[in-house]
């Protein structure tokens, strides 16, 4: 190149610099250095080419530092190239807001969709989705990949159990606008982003559409796709069609086994969990930490203590690894629901890194089933260390005061939480009928159909006394009265959605219902009477586990 005079071309030396980058950064500096006046198109290869390294920690250093001569060099200016492999490496959400802000006084309003798309993935990235729906929203003519970027975004950038829902909502509605467009037809990265969002929700008839969307248009069943197929049907109650995607998928990585143990775990299968985690070493699969968790929380659901126990002690003992907090986490919950409360405490205590507010919530949690209230006021005074903003933590230890009638504690817990500024989580049910999510609120009546799903639910609870039903006052968190304890026991967000579907619903149809938060005991026992007496399946999916309800029984027997 030197000899022919390449060398004073833009092109060819664009393509030098591609090269050397990938094979020796510091030669391709080098050759950078020694041309007299650099482009801007040279730059943006270099930068460009520099972020794809290995090595990225380090050269995302040197792309800014090469931004940055771009910046003293009056001869030249930043262009619609420049931005998008930049916006990739920011390390933080104000390096980006700085970056934006050389977008708007170097390209105006005027830049490209390239760069718009580069804006809504790193403000994605931060958890700002409606500035990335809105940045989508400015795009024309969105092509696959930035309809993609925007789903994307809504299944990884929940930062809540409350925005799980409703960004998940936000997910179908868009893939809806999408299918608008006969221009633009699915992929993989579509289907993906799609069928998680029905997993969030427990939306079968839409994941379904998705698989026969798979199936029909032969999309290749790889790896991502048939992970997501897994969990969605495990999320959606049908574990059965679950296993199914496994055991036809061609070719299972880690990432499959990992969704089919968690189904397994989620849904009660603890020695089905186990028996596919002693499969996939035989397949000579090396376990990673998320099969660890998802194999001990399998464990956790049925009181599996001893064989839970083993998988943690098996991450050091045969794989060499270190315990990580989530394991610890697993080994906290696993011991305290199975009563072993003052172990658990002792566990906690003894880690060789600090607990975080995830583990003592767990210890709250067992402490509370268990009426251990000594262990229970020990992690709240943690707890309000590590997180004082969160429900939660205050509602576990009211409900623990609540049930031995302590209210003035109840009242003092309710005062702390006033005057932190905090409000509970409100219950919340999704139920599926005729292919429509419908969500209930506690004491709901803003659904068109509330006057009858009150009427039914007079009915309801007239047949479920004749059966001998006793509300559990005890899960009421107010000193009232036990008949007005009764009532708001009944109204319930996971009652009204049960009743709904018994209105709505083909009279032999599942009623499926996805659940916030975890079920109260007497929404549970009251469950299994409407199985009973209605003749219906209900399968519930609560913050923690699945319930199956069917002939006056639950799948968890009464273990969760």
């Amino acid at each position: 190149m030197v000899t022919t005079g390449l060398t004073h071309h833009t092109y060819p030396l664009s393509k030098l610099l591609h090269l050397s980058s990938t094979l020796a950064l510091p030669q391709s500096l080098t050759i950078f250095n020694q041309i007299p006046n650099p482009t801007i198109f040279l730059y943006n290869t270099l930068i460009s080419s520099v972020l794809s390294s290995t090595n990225r920690k380090c050269e995302t250093h040197l792309a800014f530092s090469l931004y940055e001569r771009v910046l003293w060099d009056k001869t030249i200016r930043p262009n619609s190239h420049t931005y998008p492999s930049l916006f990739k490496a920011c390390g933080s959400h104000l390096h980006g807001l700085a970056l934006h802000a050389h977008v708007l006084k170097f390209l105006g309003l005027a830049y490209d969709d390239f760069v718009q798309t580069s804006l809504l993935n790193f403000y994605a990235k931060y958890g700002k989705l409606g500035v990335a729906r809105c940045l989508f929203d400015q795009i024309r003519n969105p092509d696959l990949a930035t309809w993609n970027s925007m789903l994307s975004a809504y299944g990884s950038g929940v930062t809540s159990e409350e925005e799980d829902t409703s960004v998940s909502m936000e997910a179908l509605c868009l893939f809806t606008e999408m299918q608008k467009n006969p221009l633009v037809k699915p992929n993989e990265v579509t289907l993906v982003a799609l069928v998680s969002a029905c997993a969030n929700l427990g939306a079968l008839c839409q994941g379904i559409w998705a698989h026969v969307y798979v199936l029909k248009y032969n999309i290749k069943l790889n790896y991502y796709v048939g992970t997501a197929l897994i969990d969605m049907y495990s999320k959606c109650g049908c574990l059965d069609l679950a296993y199914q995607v496994f055991d036809e998928l061609p070719e299972r990585d880690i990432l499959c086994y990992n969704a089919m143990i968690g189904g397994f775990g989620i849904h009660g299968y603890g020695h089905k969990a186990l028996q596919l985690f002693e499969k996939m070493k035989f397949q000579r699969l090396v376990p990673d930490d998320v099969t660890f968790v998802v194999t001990m929380c399998a464990c956790s659901h049925v009181g599996l203590v001893d064989e839970g126990c083993k998988v943690f002690e098996s991450i050091n003992e045969d794989y060499g690894k270190e315990p990580k907090l989530e394991h610890y986490g697993c080994l906290i919950d696993l011991l305290g629901r199975a009563g072993r409360v003052q172990e658990a405490e002792e566990k906690l205590k003894g880690m060789p890194m600090k607990p975080n507010a995830i583990l003592w919530r767990s210890l709250l949690g067992a402490a509370r089933v268990h009426g251990n209230l000594q262990v229970g006021e020990i992690a709240l005074k943690h707890l309000l260390e590590l997180e004082p903003e969160t429900s939660g933590n205050y509602v576990l230890l009211s409900n623990m005061y609540a049930s031995i009638n302590r209210w003035e504690d109840v009242k003092r817990v309710r005062k702390l939480m006033k005057d932190h500024g905090i409000n509970k989580m409100p219950g919340s049910s999704l139920v599926e009928v005729n292919g429509a999510m419908h969500q209930f609120l506690i004491g709901d009546k803003t659904h068109p159909w509330s006057k009858r799903i009150y009427s039914k639910l007079e009915e309801v609870g007239k047949r479920l006394q004749q059966y001998g039903h006793k509300p559990r006052t005890k899960e009421v968190l107010f000193d009232i009265d036990e008949e007005e304890k009764e009532d708001a026991l009944t109204y319930h967000s996971e009652r009204l959605a049960i009743v709904f579907a018994l209105v709505a619903s083909d009279s032999t149809a599942p009623i499926r219902i996805i659940k916030n938060l975890r079920v109260c005991s007497d929404c549970h026992e009251s469950t299994k009477l409407i199985s009973m007496i209605y003749g219906r399946d209900i399968i519930v999916r609560d913050r923690i586990r699945f319930h199956h309800f069917k002939n006056g029984t639950c799948s968890c027997r009464d273990y969760w």
